[in-house]
């Protein structure tokens, strides 16, 4: 297999998009927030020591998707048409399941937007919560599904036993 992030001397560098053809491409990534029952509880009401937590955490998965490219070194920068954040609440678990939906019309993916809006949500709810519970548990986050561009559609096997 040949690795597109590899020159031919085994170094790393940026893949050369500029050629490809422009299409509509789509991520949705996946993570749990596991926590305990009393800062479930608290947290489930919507709200936290530091204030409204889901709606916080919403938008700075939104702003570290913008910003991916500025955070993982061989990432495109990409013009983003949508980012969208979702959650279920798994009550008898104190599980939070946080699922994130990225769409651009480019040259390249946008799996590592998706995988970091979904992962920056986790942090940030962790810190809105770490005053009542700093042994919360993030992950594990995986990437849902692709689609658009050169190798077409991406979906995850289903798990067992949940997540």
């Amino acid at each position: 297999m040949e690795l597109s992030h590899v020159d031919s001397d085994g170094k790393a560098r940026m893949v050369d998009v500029s050629e490809k053809r422009e299409t509509g491409r789509e991520a949705v990534a996946f993570g749990l927030v596991r926590m305990s029952e009393e800062a479930y509880g608290i947290v489930r009401r919507g709200q936290g020591p530091k204030g409204d937590v889901f709606t916080v955490a919403k938008i700075a998965g939104i702003m570290a998707a913008k910003k991916t490219s500025d955070l993982v070194p061989l990432c495109h920068p990409l013009p983003i048409s949508f980012v969208d954040v979702a959650y279920v609440f798994r009550d008898e678990e104190a599980l939070i399941e946080i699922t994130s939906t990225v769409k651009v019309k480019g040259t390249t993916g946008v799996e590592m937007e998706a995988m970091t809006c979904v992962m920056v949500t986790a942090l940030t709810i962790y810190d809105m919560c770490k005053a009542i519970d700093k042994s919360i548990e993030l992950g594990p986050f995986y990437l849902l599904e692709k689609s658009g561009g050169k190798s077409g559609t991406f979906r995850r096997k289903a798990q067992q036993g949940g997540a």
